[in-house]
Order: C-alpha cells, then sequence, then structure tokens
C-alpha cells in the first residue's frame, strides 16, 4: 500500500494541471495556417497567402482582418444615394521616403482614397523624389561619418543633402508666386470691397498647387491633385518645408506668405460629418493618427478603422493606442469593424492591398 501511494503524483498537482475544460465559445474557429499543398504545381497569389491567414493567430489572423475590414469599407453603397465609404488614409514621412510610397501612389492614383493627411515629410519627401532619388545604406552606419559626407540617414534610408537644395531651389519660386497671388488677391478684395477676393492659403491648398506644379506621375501628390483627393498636412511647417518658409519670411519682408490652419480642419471635419460612411486606414501614429479620428468624432465614429504600427499602448501614446481607446472617445463606433496590426508598414501593408485594393474584381 505505501508503495503504490508513493508511486502516485500529488493530487493537489493532478488538480491544478488536469483542470477539466468548460466548452469553447460557439463559433470558435480552429487555428490551422497556410496549407501549400493546396497550391502544388503553380505560385500561390498574394491574396490567397493573406486570406489563408486568417486563422493563423497572432499578426498574421491581424492582417486578413485588415484585408477584410477593407474589403467591406470598399463594398458598401447607400441603399438610397449609392454613396460609398468615405475613405481617409494616413500616413508618416517614413513611408514616402520608404518604397512604399509606391502603393500609396496606386491608391491615389486609382482613386480608392477619399482624403489624406501626412506630416510635413510626407508632402517634401513625396517632391523630392521627384528631384533626385532616396537610396537604400545601412542602420549602423555611423552617423559622425555621414555628416562629414553630407548624407542624412532615416532608418536604413540615405539622403543627400543636394536633394533639400534642389527642393529649395524648386519651391522658393513657387512660394514668391503664391505671395503674389495672396497680395493680389487682398488689393481687389479691398478696391471692390468684397472680402470673397481674398487668398487664403490652407495646407490643403498648398499640396495640391505642389501636387499640380510638380508634374511628374510618381508623385502621390500629383495623382491627388488629378483626382481632387485633399492633401490635409495640419504640421506643415515641421520639416523642411518649415525651414523655406522660415527663411521665406526675411526674404519677402514685410510682406508674408499666410496659412489658414482653421479652414482646413473645418474641410476635414465637414467630409467626415457629410460622410455616409467613413473609413480610417492609418500608417503609423501622431498627428496623422489624430487628425483622421477626431474628424471622425465629429459623426459620433468611423464605421472602419485599420491601424498599423509597432506602438504599444502601456505609455498611453496615441500611437499604441489600440482602436478599442478611440471608441471610448467617439472616435469609431462602438458597433464598429476595427483592428490593429502590429507590424512594421513596408512588411505588411502591401500584403493587405493586395489583398483588397489590388484585387481582381470578380465577375
Amino acid at each position: 500500500m505505501a508503495s503504490s501511494l508513493a508511486d502516485a503524483p500529488p493530487t493537489s498537482a493532478t488538480g491544478s494541471v488536469l483542470v477539466s475544460s468548460q466548452p469553447v465559445p460557439e463559433g470558435s474557429h480552429e487555428v490551422h495556417g497556410v496549407d501549400f499543398d493546396q497550391f502544388q504545381g503553380r505560385d500561390i497569389t498574394v491574396a490567397e497567402l493573406v486570406d489563408n491567414l486568417t486563422h493563423t493567430g497572432f499578426q498574421g489572423s491581424a492582417v486578413a482582418d485588415a484585408a477584410r475590414i477593407i474589403n467591406e469599407m470598399r463594398a458598401f453603397r447607400h441603399p438610397e444615394t449609392g454613396a460609398k465609404t468615405t475613405i481617409f488614409l494616413g500616413y508618416t514621412s517614413n513611408l514616402i521616403s520608404s518604397g512604399l510610397r509606391d502603393t500609396l501612389r496606386y491608391l491615389v492614383k486609382h482613386n480608392h482614397v477619399s482624403a489624406i493627411v501626412t506630416t510635413a515629410g510626407g508632402v517634401e519627401e513625396d517632391l523630392i523624389k521627384c528631384l533626385a532619388p532616396t537610396y537604400l545604406g545601412s542602420f549602423v552606419t555611423p552617423g559622425a561619418g555621414l555628416r562629414a559626407k553630407g548624407l542624412n540617414r532615416i532608418g536604413n534610408l540615405l539622403v543627400p543633402n543636394n536633394n533639400y537644395c534642389a527642393f529649395e531651389d524648386w519651391v522658393v519660386p513657387i512660394l514668391d508666386r503664391m505671395l503674389e497671388e495672396q497680395e493680389a488677391a487682398k488689393r481687389k478684395a479691398r478696391e471692390t470691397g468684397d472680402e470673397e477676393y481674398e487668398l487664403h492659403w490652407t495646407p490643403s491648398r498648398i499640396t495640391e498647387r505642389l501636387g499640380r506644379e510638380i508634374n511628374h506621375e510618381d508623385s502621390v501628390l500629383y495623382w491627388a491633385a488629378r483626382n481632387q483627393i485633399p492633401v490635409f498636412c495640419p504640421a506643415l511647417t515641421d520639416g523642411s518645408l518649415g525651414d523655406m518658409l522660415y527663411f521665406h519670411t526675411f526674404k519677402s519682408s514685410p510682406q508674408r506668405l499666410r496659412v489658414d490652419i482653421v479652414d482646413d480642419v473645418r474641410r476635414i471635419n465637414t467630409m467626415a460629418v457629410r460622410a455616409a460612411r467613413a473609413g480610417m486606414i492609418i500608417l503609423g501614429g501622431g498627428v496623422v493618427k489624430h487628425h483622421i479620428a477626431n474628424a471622425c468624432l465629429m459623426r459620433n465614429g468611423a464605421e472602419h478603422a485599420v491601424y498599423v504600427n509597432t506602438a504599444q499602448e502601456f505609455d498611453g501614446s496615441d500611437a499604441g493606442a489600440r482602436p478599442d481607446e478611440a471608441v471610448s472617445w467617439g472616435k469609431i463606433k462602438t458597433d464598429g469593424q476595427a483592428v490593429k496590426v502590429y507590424a512594421e508598414a513596408t512588411v505588411v501593408f502591401p500584403l493587405i492591398v493586395a489583398a483588397s485594393f489590388a484585387r481582381a474584381v470578380k465577375n
């Protein structure tokens, strides 16, 4: 008897480890990934790959959810008016510096989005790339050596100082003409007594003007201007453009280019309020994420939201905030479809686009 008791595991251990399971919730899916045997003898498409990530778990499932939500955005039609979802696309400047610019340009060129919110770098880097190239470098190249060579590092990308010199040579004459037009409009308003003649530059009017002036099909701004997609940039002065505007105030003194940000916040908020349905696709965080979400607050939340960034929520940052935090503010509807993909955008966003916007339409 003593020997058999010594050979048995303690009941406290078995009671702790071998706890009986309750039934899993109804509708739960079994975990499985991509079965490449199904695609023997042919190449698997990106859309098929993303579809097969649905029940993989972790960020694989999040990528598949993002594609599904975007497809729902695109499929919506208002039953009475036929209006589509108003899709707000937000991205940070580093993504324009990278090759993801080509993916963003595709979306704008083919009218897949309704409005853009970006940073100053998201504007100027797009234009600069039309004037001179950005190069692939290394994350570990010492900054001091690059500084001595006049090379600026963005992650593992290199931008020569000469690119910014070329940008200055290109943009300053445009600022001169914009100032002339502003002052001419002011004189006409004064002569006629009609304030409607006054010209109010806004960030979105400036980005449209620059897109038309660059006249280059590689440019996101070019296609935005051509397709009448507004590009909002609430922090327009936070970059090389801000430097140019700063120096321009001395060159043009006592006259000065005036930029009205209030007109733009009214414009983007009105777009959200009038939307039959609103969708947010936000790559990165900070001002681009909050500006879109706050516009959707004006309509008591967006119906769809896809976030893609690597930030965590523990520090209370805007970038790190999960969609549910936006629900608490009324920026995403309580019954809205939303997902955050915790991944670097240059890796996953082309996959998401391939499985949604770039997918062949079935008859």
